[in-house]
């Protein structure tokens, strides 16, 4: 497999730089060129002999060939090491053209006096100012030199004095601008990066929020759409990328006209479609005096998710409030039942009627308890049961209060022993209700009831109480609101047990699932927390 390298980015202070620097060396390889031009072209009649021809002509012709050499690789190397080798090339070319020609060399360092700021401009503070005091250095030297060698100068000695203020001073300030100017790029990309983070999360909001959003244009097209309004009006997706809002959603174009002439909306519920929530749509301008339109899709089945949450809310503390008031009746009831039980005028038959009361009197105790416990956020006091003698327990109990003639409710199990950890009140009650359920709606036409509270372990090992019934099923329209508060498909139910069965498993930390069987008919899992002690 080849390797693949990874592109580098390039910052944006990077890409001035190198703009800056490819400028930087046409400039070079203009004073090349003007070199090139005093000693071999006509203008080299016009000043004075140099003082070493052959040395200098050497000079503008390497010269001019390092200018060439930088100006083509300037846009592959480090724009930095690139500048640092053009300044060096400047002053050395530079200086040793000023004591060849000594007609030029007053006008050399004049251009040479751009090298330095522009070396300044491009390069940190500290290289900058270096390569400044280097030409300093140069132009110093090279007088020295002249003077040295007992050459004819030919220029005063304040001249080097000059033009070495004058390099200091515009590497001083050449450096200082750069340095601003780097920090100001730096700041932007930085600015910048930023506001494509917040734009990017600004798309992903408005992307995933629940609310449908719409962008319309003053001819009624649907230029954008976020996923919500996708999945209630279909992808954009004609050949140029809109498709008109009059073909979508007539309705919604309407109302959409309706409140550009008069500015008033309309919050009727806008209906979208056979399996789509009704949705009140809200309209804002883009900008002041643009003619595009957010559109936002309210669903309506939102709000009438918060008024069933305020309403559990409610009904949580009336259920509080109704469950203290049944406890005082039933503490009488259950004293007078033991009072009863201690009378030795009581036939053995109806003995067994007092038992019941009593076990269905503490029984419903219990479901009070478990009410006041789901309205106050109580925990569950779980412990260890023993599962396949808990379902043989709750099948008795169930068959001795609740008659159910012809129809069938057994207890099954795929291992003799099980046990998990639950409140096995809470158990009880969701139980009750899945039983209660499943011989009520789990039987097909015309036919007994056949319901087994099975017992056994899923494939993590993890125990499962399951209620089956030999129904004919649930629909999947219905199955995935079957845990929904006050949903519920009969007449005479309140759409409440299968909700506070729910809780009552979250409480215990397990989960109640409906499973659709293969072989037909309906099943209620419990999947609980515990371990395998036997079988």
């Amino acid at each position: 497999m080849p390797l693949q390298i990874a592109p580098v980015e390039v910052s944006e202070a990077d890409r001035v730089l190198r703009r800056e620097l490819r400028l930087f060396n046409l400039y070079r390889l203009f004073e090349a060129t003007l070199l090139v031009l005093v000693l071999f072209g006509p203008v080299a009649t016009l000043i004075a002999e140099p003082r070493h021809e052959l040395f200098a002509r050497a000079l503008a012709i390497a010269y001019a060939f390092i200018s060439v050499l930088l100006l083509a690789f300037g846009r592959r190397g480090d724009p930095r090491a690139m500048t640092m080798a053009g300044i060096a090339s400047d002053v050395f070319f530079g200086v040793l053209s000023m004591h060849a020609v000594p007609a030029v060399g007053v006008g050399i360092a004049l251009m040479l006096m751009f090298n330095v700021g522009a070396a300044a401009l491009l390069l940190r503070p500290a290289f900058g100012l270096g390569a400044a005091a280097v030409a300093i250095a140069a132009i110093v030297g090279e007088y020295a030199w002249g003077v040295g060698l007992g050459e004819d100068v030919g220029r005063p000695r304040a001249e080097p004095i000059m033009f070495a203020v004058g390099y200091a001073a515009i590497a001083t300030l050449m450096s200082l601008l750069g340095r601003q100017m780097r920090e100001s790029y730096e700041l932007a990309e930085r600015r910048g990066a930023e506001a494509s983070h917040l734009a990017e999360i600004n798309e992903l909001i408005i992307r995933r929020l629940r609310t449908g959003v719409l962008l319309v244009d003053g001819l009624g097209r649907l230029r954008l759409a976020n996923e919500a309004a996708s999945l209630l009006l279909g992808e954009v997706d004609d050949a140029q990328g809109y498709r008109e809002l009059a073909i979508a959603m007539p309705e919604l174009a309407r109302r959409l006209e309706q409140w550009r002439t008069d500015g008033k909306p309309d919050d009727t519920p806008l209906p979208l479609g056979a399996n789509l929530p009704d949705v009140v749509p809200r309209f804002a301008r883009l900008l002041a005096g643009s003619d595009q339109t957010l559109i936002f899709l309210d669903d309506t089945s939102l709000a009438s998710r918060r008024a069933e949450s305020m309403t559990l809310a409610t009904l949580g503390r009336f259920s509080a409030s109704l469950a203290h008031e049944i406890r005082n009746p039933l503490a009488a009831i259950s004293y007078a039942v033991q009072l009863l039980e201690e009378s030795d005028d009581i036939r053995p038959a109806d003995r067994r009627l007092l038992e019941i009361v009593h076990q269905q009197c503490q029984r419903m105790n219990g479901i009070v308890e478990n009410v006041l416990g789901l309205a106050r956020r109580e925990p569950a006091k779980p412990e260890h049961v023993e599962l396949v003698g808990f379902a043989r327990r709750f099948v008795d109990d169930y068959l001795a209060s609740h008659p159910i003639e012809h129809d069938m409710l057994r207890a099954t199990g795929s291992v003799r022993e099980l046990s998990a950890l639950v409140d096995p009140r809470q158990l009880h009650q969701v139980l009750t209700v899945l039983v209660s359920n499943a011989l009520n709606y789990g039987r097909m036409p015309g036919e007994p009831a056949q319901v087994a509270v099975h017992v056994q372990l899923d494939a993590y090992g993890a125990p499962m109480v399951e209620v089956r019934d030999r129904g004919p099923g649930i629909p999947d329209a219905v199955a995935v609101r079957l845990f929904r508060p006050f949903f519920t498909t009969s007449p005479h139910g309140t759409g409440l047990g299968l909700y506070i069965a729910r809780e009552l498993c979250r409480a215990n930390q397990a989960r109640l699932d409906y499973v659709p069987l293969p072989a037909g008919g309906g099943c209620f899992r419990v999947s609980l927390h515990g371990k395998r002690e036997g079988g």
